[in-house]
């Protein structure tokens, strides 16, 4: 009867019974029921170890979590998921947490069966009549937290899971290794997020769709990790190979010849079907080198490498945090510093002089690994990626690089071996484009504040600059006071406007990106510059752009971009390039379908509507990736095109362009604001004006009464003109005054047409 309710045979109870009886000071003449009726009082204990004897599941971090105190650094594995976007990057992330039983013993029995490993193994008893999760769904949502990354099917944030997995290469006792796992996203908007995680593994597992083999990001991301020097092994995996309109042999041939790889090394998985999950882990447990100790680490003095920080409404700010030597106990107190004045301190006496926040001291309140669920355990060791709670309010104090050290030893951490930021890691969060926020209604200026810092928490991509708000600003009349916010992308933006909605409840404008543009004043007898301001300055706020009459030359950011796209588009693309004022343009093919198209753009020219215009000469198979150019700027013959409302300009609504096509994108500009601004009860007119002339205007009609109507089809004056006129003017100069004082309402539509002019 006991054993029916432990879910355990007789035939067990006796097989079992040499294994428990040392362990439970049993004697060899005790019977069978004297067994059952411990195994009532100890059950759970017992069937850990009835589990073990059998062989029923290999060990997981869920069941065996005492194991990872024993398993050395030599054991550890640090390692990221690269790819170009939407490459299955986070699916298969879920098939490698299922496969180590950190998502329950169910799945991973199920997984187990798909990868061949259930011949050594009995199959356990599950109580669930019906599995809660799909048989053949990923579990993507484990690891895309956000619900913009739900909506949208991509990852904006990285995320980490810490998995147990035995394998013949580990030198423990327990035959275990330690796996850290990080999943990143594979936008370009969000390669600050790649960069801060290669700089924390030694190796990376670079996914190639088999449908569509190498895209622009995947060449970009692998190059980034080539460039890390602690990036040891990159491993070509080939996924989605189950696909009907998969190309694997000719793919990893392409894979092969860009990359310089081997074909016979490329694996072949599919999350979808579970195909090859157990062949990359087998690789990341073989090939990847465990992490180097530091030239002085003793195992005692703490340092913790802050690899990523984020804020939580009721926990404040969390730290995933990697300990490079000693070991992270609750309780204790701690400080946080920068390692990247070195050689300022050794020669300084006042430590808190260069470093910063060494004056604040915290208490670790919670610290555990991260499965991805977090999992108390109350202390972390060297080579073990955790989270850590401190008390922090605002993840800048504790920003990615940072190290974390017990209070005492402070004076001797300053001396020892720190881990500097690589000057990619330096350059990463530099933003790219900037705009303007502002509410709906200008009273929700400081709910918008507000609302924005609480999305910085989170995004530290964001910068944030508060503008005064008058007719001088970025808001004017027609917008009120804004915020200036600092982005890496157009995806970014898009992102960061979806998030205020869904995370904040908010409806906010965003004007147009703008890039920075580098301006040199040139010498003028006309116009006198004060002798103290500089020769070159940068302007990213276009009401700054210099008066018409001044002399100055203007350069303007530059990218390489590189297009992959099919053979048959080839034409669209080059003709694409050349109207964008591409120059250096080249071509290579990757295979028989695929060419690579390589050219140096303008980055005004990139952000406004390149990848949609890329998307639909290309019939949506064209995908692209930049990064700055050397040199960054370049001159070019520009002008500012503002545009003017009822002869009122617009700031937000300026751009700058080619001279030789202001009058066109003037013009377009002009000409969708006429159809996406509301009519008035009075004339609109909408004016595009370059160096002070006035280059393309429209006009929207005003609501207009018949005041020639009395009621019905009464007819004023009696057919006298005279009077006929008299009301006619009145109602003409009535609109003339409202023309005057009225306000044209300016909605999000307004300012996209702008950036797809």
């Amino acid at each position: 009867m006991i054993a029916q309710k432990l879910s355990i045979n007789k035939k067990t109870i006796h097989g079992a019974y040499d294994f428990i009886s040392g362990s439970l000071k049993f004697r060899r003449h005790t019977s069978p029921q004297s067994i059952c009726q411990r195994f009532y009082y100890n059950s759970r204990q017992i069937l850990q170890k009835i589990h073990k004897a059998e062989k029923i599941l290999p060990r997981s971090i869920l069941t065996d979590i005492d194991l990872i105190e024993s398993i050395p650094l030599e054991d550890v594995r640090n390692f990221c998921i690269v790819a170009h976007v939407d490459h299955g990057k986070s699916s298969l992330a879920s098939r490698i947490l299922e496969l180590t039983g950190n998502l329950g013993a169910e799945q991973q029995w199920t997984a187990m069966e798909y990868a061949g490993l259930t011949e050594r193994y009995k199959k356990p008893q599950f109580h669930s009549h019906k599995s809660s999760v799909s048989a053949d769904k990923e579990q993507i949502e484990l690891l895309d937290t956000l619900a913009v990354e739900r909506e949208r099917g991509i990852t904006v944030k990285a995320s980490a899971a810490t998995m147990l997995y035995p394998h013949p290469s580990a030198k423990g006792p327990n035959g275990v290794l330690l796996l850290n796992l990080i999943d990143t996203p594979g936008h370009i908007d969000f390669g600050t997020e790649v960069t801060r995680t290669l700089s924390s593994v030694q190796g990376a597992v670079l996914l190639f769709d088999a449908a569509q083999g190498p895209q622009a990001q995947s060449i970009s991301v692998h190059e980034k990790a080539k460039m890390m020097d602690n990036v040891k092994t990159i491993i070509p995996v080939l996924t989605k190979v189950d696909l009907p309109a998969a190309r694997t042999l000719d793919v990893s041939l392409s894979v092969s010849e860009l990359f310089q790889l081997d074909p016979d090394n490329i694996l072949h998985t599919s999350a979808r079907s579970r195909i090859g999950i157990r062949d990359v882990l087998d690789a990341v447990c073989s090939d990847i080198p465990p992490p180097e100790k530091l030239p002085d680490d003793d195992d005692k003095i703490l340092r913790a490498k802050v690899v990523d920080s984020w804020f939580e409404p009721q926990r404040g700010v969390v730290c995933l945090v990697q300990v490079l030597s000693g070991e992270l106990l609750e309780g204790t107190r701690v400080s946080i510093i920068e390692p990247y004045k070195k050689s300022a301190i050794r020669s300084a006496g006042d430590v808190s002089e260069h470093w910063s926040n060494t004056k604040e001291h915290y208490s670790i309140q919670d610290v555990g690994l991260v499965l991805p669920k977090r999992l108390r355990t109350k202390r972390i060791r060297r080579g073990q990626l955790g989270y850590v709670v401190v008390g922090l309010r605002d993840p800048r104090q504790a920003r990615p690089g940072m190290i974390i050290t017990l209070q005492k030893d402070l004076g001797t951490v300053v001396t020892m071996h720190l881990p500097k930021p690589s000057i990619f890691e330096e350059n990463a969060s530099k933003s790219v484009l900037f705009a303007s926020v502002h509410p709906m209604e200008g009273e929700g200026f400081d709910e918008l504040a507000a609302a924005v810092d609480k999305l910085a928490l989170n995004d530290t991509g964001l910068e944030i600059h508060k503008t005064a708000g008058n007719s001088n600003s970025d808001g004017g009349p027609f917008l009120g006071p804004g915020l200036r916010v600092g982005f890496q992308g157009l995806l970014h933006v898009e992102v960061f406007q979806q998030r205020l909605a869904d995370e904040q409840g908010l409806e906010a404008i965003v004007t147009p990106p703008k890039v920075p543009y580098k301006v040199t004043y040139l010498p003028s007898k006309s116009n006198k510059r004060p002798s103290d301001a500089p020769e070159t300055e940068i302007i990213e706020d276009l009401s700054k752009w210099p008066d018409h009459g001044v002399r100055f030359k203007v350069e303007e950011p530059m990218v390489d971009v590189r297009i992959m796209a099919p053979i048959d588009y080839a034409g669209n693309i080059m003709d694409l390039i050349k109207r964008k004022r591409g120059v250096d343009m080249q071509s290579k093919p990757i295979d028989e379908i695929t060419f690579l198209f390589t050219a140096m753009m303008p980055w005004g020219e990139v952000v406004t509507s390149f990848f949609d215009d890329l998307k639909n000469c290309s019939a949506g198979y064209a995908s692209f990736d930049y990064k700055e150019s050397d040199p960054p700027f370049r001159e070019s013959n520009l002008c500012k095109v503002d545009i003017m409302l009822n002869g009122e300009i617009v700031d937000p609504l300026a751009f700058v362009c080619h001279k030789d096509s202001a009058y066109e994108q003037g013009k377009a500009v002009c000409k969708k604001l006429q159809d996406v601004l509301p009519r008035q009860q009075f004339v609109t007119v909408i004016q595009a004006k370059a160096d002070s002339k006035v280059i393309a205007s429209e006009r929207i009609r005003a609501y207009r009464k018949d005041v020639l109507k009395t009621g019905g089809s009464k007819t004023v004056g009696g057919g006298d003109i005279t009077r006929k006129k008299k009301l006619l003017e009145k109602q003409k100069k009535g609109k003339k005054r409202a023309q005057l004082t009225g306000r044209v309402t300016l909605s999000q539509a307004a300012f996209n047409s702008v950036i797809s002019r």
